[in-house]
């Protein structure tokens, strides 16, 4: 692990330096005091996208899905539990893709749900449709 990880606060979007020494204590944002690694998904927009893509120096793994997908709606408890289980490993987040049009062309989204991992601000990976918590944490973890 580094020495210090960056990441962005879900609440009040500050970049925030954690180090190492206090990242398994649960640590907070340096402006609204909100625990930074507290396991939820958050629902990114196209104008937050690249900030938390890019400033969160731990993976992050983007589930691409759309309200009237049964496939989606079901697997979302699963991804839920994901981001419980891998808060120390990951940040989760989600997009609706009905709601951010461009970032489905920018990422040629085809298939809902489709996840992608970024690492670095790059995309690593990508795996599409809805899977069981142990084969998604199976995929995941082979990258972080």
């Amino acid at each position: 692990m580094l020495e210090n990880l960056q990441m962005v606060c879900n609440e009040c979007q500050t970049v925030n330096r954690v180090t190492a020494a206090h990242f398994t204590e649960g640590p907070g944002c340096g402006k609204c005091k909100i625990p930074l690694l507290e396991g939820h998904v958050k629902e990114l927009t196209g104008a937050d996208f690249s900030k938390y893509i890019s400033k969160n120096e731990l993976p992050v793994v983007v589930n691409f899905w759309v309200s009237w997908c049964g496939h989606c709606r079901n697997f979302e408890p699963v991804f839920a539990a994901a981001a419980q289980q891998l808060k120390l490993q990951a940040r989760l987040f989600r997009v609706e893709t009905e709601e951010e049009p461009e970032l489905v062309r920018r990422y040629s989204i085809m298939t809902m749900p489709t996840h992608i991992i970024f690492k670095g601000g790059k995309e690593i990976s990508r795996q599409s449709g809805a899977m069981q918590l142990p084969m998604l944490l199976d995929w995941l973890k082979a990258y972080f």
